[in-house]
């Protein structure tokens, strides 16, 4: 009994000890994390708290008044809302599944073995993710003049007469499209080629043994591999449509007509040009909304899939 009462007491002992050692190494952890903590704190959960505080006041001669819901119930009666998140969908069911389908080829192409200089190839597609949005904008604008811009020249060279790209509003949609999927594409395309390399290299010998063509091994095998680097990327890219601002500021400014106008340019004209910060809190909690639909939307197919 002695013997059993001096081990029992030993493990306890140990387990003791070990407890406190795990507490005592955890610490330094903690004091590494608490920099994110209080940046996360500070610029992401406050501004968050008090931007939703703020959509139930208006102001009104320099103060603040609480109205309650009247700011969302503002939202459904100003057409420049509908007008704004129309164009955001209008652009993302144009350009999302353009892109993705892109990317998609691309990422195919890049990932087969007779292709000589992938490594290059892979990198100059990548190139345009790695430039800022303000730059590859301004280069996009200078490009797209109307007199004197290279592509309206180059269009010269085989008779086209200039293209009024920025001030009219079918062809500012298709300037903005096309430059959202010029700095997009390469990025998706990278996500995508990694879900490629991960399909073991048996399924194509399968598929190959099995009388299948490359579309129908494109198809049958790797589409459906595919298939969460697909939503995960249609998904990110369709939020992105919906944040979508630097591009159309700089290119566009939100015109001509308004055909260009994003919700959250739209958020930004009201609240640092029109000083209505209520309403902006409003506009930017309606796309938190939206969002948070769209990601149950992402989960709903990633569990499925599971």
């Amino acid at each position: 009994m002695v013997a059993v009462d001096t081990v029992a007491r030993g493990r306890t002992a140990r387990s003791a000890g070990s407890r406190s050692l795990g507490r005592r190494l955890q610490r330094p952890g903690a004091w590494f994390a608490l920099p994110a903590a209080v940046l996360f704190a500070v610029f992401f959960a406050y501004p968050l708290v008090i931007s939703l505080w703020q959509s139930f006041f208006s102001t009104q001669g320099g103060e603040l008044r609480w109205v309650g819901l009247d700011q969302y119930v503002r939202l459904f009666r100003d057409p420049l809302v509908a007008t704004s998140l129309g164009n955001a969908f209008l652009i993302l069911l144009v350009q999302v599944p353009l892109m993705i389908g892109i990317a998609l080829g691309l990422a195919y192409v890049l990932n087969q073995t007779w292709l000589r200089f992938r490594s290059g190839f892979r990198l100059l597609y990548f190139l345009p993710a790695v430039t800022t949005l303000v730059a590859y904008s301004v280069v996009f604008r200078v490009l797209l003049t109307t007199d004197g811009g290279a592509v309206n020249q180059l269009l010269g060279l085989f008779g086209v007469a200039p293209v009024d790209w920025l001030d009219s509003e079918l062809w500012a949609r298709v300037a903005l499209i096309a430059s959202i999927t010029w700095r997009w594409t390469g990025y998706n395309m990278v996500i995508l080629l990694a879900g490629l390399q991960s399909i073991p290299a048996e399924q194509y010998e399968a598929a190959r043994m099995d009388g299948a063509g490359r579309w129908t091994t494109f198809a049958r095998v790797v589409v459906p591999q595919l298939r969460p680097a697909i939503v995960f990327t249609t998904v990110t890219s369709t939020i992105g449509a919906l944040q979508l601002f630097d591009e159309n500021v700089i290119l566009t400014g939100g015109g001509p007509n308004n055909a260009t106008l994003t919700p959250v340019l739209y958020l930004y004209k009201v609240g640092f040009q029109q000083f209505d910060p209520g309403y902006a809190s409003a506009i930017a909690w309606l796309l938190v909304l939206i969002t948070g639909v769209i990601s149950i939307i992402q989960f709903r197919l990633l569990r499925e899939k599971k």
